[in-house]
């Protein structure tokens, strides 16, 4: 609507007809917009309908310019009205402000929001923020504003690795102590080891330590689907880190685009993973060693990492972060164990005794694996409406984070309860007469988590070599469950529980056969895991030599059979014991194995148990564990059977 037309009256046609074309009140008629017919009256009309419209307009709407027209000519023809004296109409085009606003109300606010961006990504660039920046890195930076407050002192376990770590830090505090004797600041160091072991930790106790800026980026964030972001990343990264320099970049996870370069094909994304990775090869070959930038990267896989990634004057140091051994767990567990409101005989000056105890009993814990353990605890005596932590407590998420929980629900019938028993009693029983056997713990029948119908569970310790009588005795501990039933059932009912037991000794059998060379008919080669060579398009040996494989791998778990079979049956009645009391307690520790069997009969083959038992058991105690706190006797954690054997 027009400003003229905000002063006028709208009107329809007939009230146009009969109140003004019919009386001869109409001067004349403007079609404007080819929409709306303005209506000038005479003069000496104006007084007559000044109230209703002060100027003398009056307008109506019309639905196209023809059909105005013939209607005009129509009425005046009917009222009689001369030709000379026909009412004139006259066109005309006005422009409305606010339709014009209306029309360009998108344009403009499209407008408004890219210069908004362009804006924003100009002045905040560096942050990742707006459409342009998406070459820009997503690297956090930590600096004294924005300090990490984990330090060194929160790492425990690794005081090799921490040493290394710690002379980045000097070099990039002191770096002149190093230059004047000609030193040359490292470029990189790459933090490798299993899950959980505490790479990230110590990447962020590096930040804490260091009083230099601290970039810190994840491999997958430089691979988008856009091709060049990535380069375009990592380029911007050195940019900030040489601005920041003396400063420390770390890239978590580096095998997301550090892989080998070559491997599975050249489509898609595999071209953008390659160029982000060139591009980091030139940027870490490419800064000067004046610039003071040290690059830190943290995987689990640096088999699959690209030989130039790995060479002197990129990443010079390899620093190699294993799961802690006893001492290391038990430095873990302090630190863990100080947030927990723990129990009275368990704090204070008994702290370090029980850190030590949970060590024992959890060999082969990661960092994660006794954080885990020390949150489910509290969670545990949180959930029971417990007022601390306490020992039970420990006992029970231990074995929760091992062999899941118990599973109440699945009642097993007494002939499958009464199978289970003798199985694993034939398994503790060859465990505690086989010399190079992992000292027991505890054997159990409740079954617990997706498919363990019983346990049982030993204390490995940290040892890093296996010889040829060891892993044939674990062999024939393994094969003790199976060689039980064949003894007290018979062939006939054979149950298919020892399945996880039989893929464990074929594994270990394949192992020393193929990889080990422990085996004189195939001799002193190595052809790779098993697991390995399935995963190939082709075997590394031929068919013949695979034949010899298959009969020496079957050649020496007969002979464990027989060996077990053998053992077993001139236990039989130590057995039956086992067997009987598990039927009875459905939970026996080694203080109960003790009882019955006696101590194991090989000298200087006890571990710190058999040390604690000797200095807290007083003899002719009852077998019955404490109800509170024995690092022995209570059932504490579980490890179905047998632990896999560790690495050559």
């Amino acid at each position: 609507m027009s400003h003229n037309e905000s002063k006028s009256r709208e009107i329809t046609w007939q009230e146009f007809r009969t109140a003004f074309l019919e009386k001869g009140l109409v001067d004349k008629l403007v079609v404007v917009n080819r929409k709306t017919v303005r209506v000038h009256l005479h003069s000496n009309a104006t007084g007559i309908y000044g109230d209703s419209a002060p100027s003398g307009i009056f307008y109506f709407s019309i639905g196209s310019v023809e059909a105005f027209e013939r209607k005009l000519d129509e009425a005046q023809h009917e009222i009689g009205i001369p030709g000379h004296e026909r009412i004139p109409v006259a066109y005309r085009d006005e422009v409305s402000i606010t339709n014009i606003l209306l029309e360009f109300a998108p344009t403009v606010l499209i407008t408004g929001f890219v210069f908004y961006m362009i804006r924003r990504s100009a002045s905040g660039g560096s942050s990742g923020g707006g459409i342009f920046s998406i070459g820009k890195s997503k690297a956090k930076m930590f600096n004294k504003e924005t300090q990490v407050q984990v330090k060194f002192d929160d790492v425990a376990g690794m005081d090799e690795a921490k040493e290394e770590i710690m002379e980045f830090v000097k070099f990039l505090k002191e770096p002149a102590r190093y230059e004047k004797l000609g030193a040359k600041i490292p470029r990189g160091a790459i933090l490798s080891g299993p899950p959980g072991t505490g790479k990230t930790l110590l990447a962020k106790a590096t930040a804490g330590e260091a009083s230099v800026p601290f970039l810190s980026v994840s491999g997958s964030e430089f691979v988008e689907m856009f091709v060049g972001v990535g380069p375009s990343r990592v380029r911007d990264l050195f940019a900030s880190a040489k601005k920041n320099a003396p400063c420390i970049i770390f890239v978590d996870e580096i095998d997301a685009i550090g892989k080998a370069r070559g491997k599975g094909g050249n489509y898609g994304g595999n071209d953008e993973r390659e160029s982000t990775l060139n591009q980091l090869l030139v940027e870490m070959d490419g800064f000067g060693t004046t610039e003071h930038v040290v690059v830190l990267a943290g995987t689990n896989r640096p088999d699959v990492l690209d030989p130039a990634l790995m060479r002197p004057g990129r990443f010079d140091r390899h620093i190699a972060i294993d799961r802690p051994d006893l001492s290391g767990r038990k430095q873990i567990f302090l630190v863990h164990l100080q947030p927990l409101r723990l129990a009275a005989e368990i704090s204070g000056t008994e702290l370090d005794n029980f850190a030590h105890k949970l060590a024992v009993l959890t060999p082969g814990f990661s960092g994660a694996d006794i954080a885990n353990v020390c949150n489910e605890a509290a969670l545990h005596a949180a959930r029971h409406a417990g007022e601390s932590v306490s020992d039970k407590n420990f006992e029970t998420a231990i074995e929760r984070v091992l062999t899941g929980l118990e599973r109440k629900s699945r009642v097993l019938s007494p002939e499958e309860k009464k199978t289970v028993a003798y199985h694993e009693a034939g398994h503790a029983v060859c465990g505690w007469f086989l010399e190079h056997a992992d000292p027991l713990l505890k054997v159990s029948i409740i079954p617990r988590g997706v498919g363990a119908l019983g346990y049982a569970q030993y204390l490995p310790p940290d040892r890093y070599l296996l010889s040829t009588p060891q892993l044939f005795d674990r062999i024939c501990m393994t094969l003790g469950g199976r060689v039980s039933e064949e003894i007290f059932f018979g062939i006939e009912q054979i149950t298919t529980g020892a399945r996880d037991d039989l893929e464990k000794i074929t594994r270990m059998a394949f192992e020393a056969c193929a990889t080990y060379g422990m085996n004189d008919v195939i001799g002193p080669v190595s052809y790779g895991s098993r697991d390995g060579a399935q995963e190939q398009f082709q075997k590394p040996f031929s068919e013949k030599t695979g034949e010899m494989l298959d009969g020496e791998v079957r050649k020496m778990i007969n002979t464990a059979h027989r060996r077990t079979k053998e053992l077993l049956t001139e236990h039989r009645a130590d057995v039956e014991k086992v067997a009987q009391l598990l039927l009875e307690k459905e939970v026996i520790t080694r203080v109960d194995m003790i009882d019955l069997l006696g101590k194991r009969p090989f000298a200087k083959k006890g571990d710190e148990m058999d040390e604690w038992l000797d200095k807290n058991t007083k003899r002719g105690e009852s077998s019955a564990p404490p109800p509170m706190d024995p690092p022995l006797g209570a059932p504490i954690a579980a490890a179905k059977d047998i632990p896999p054997p560790p690495p050559m």
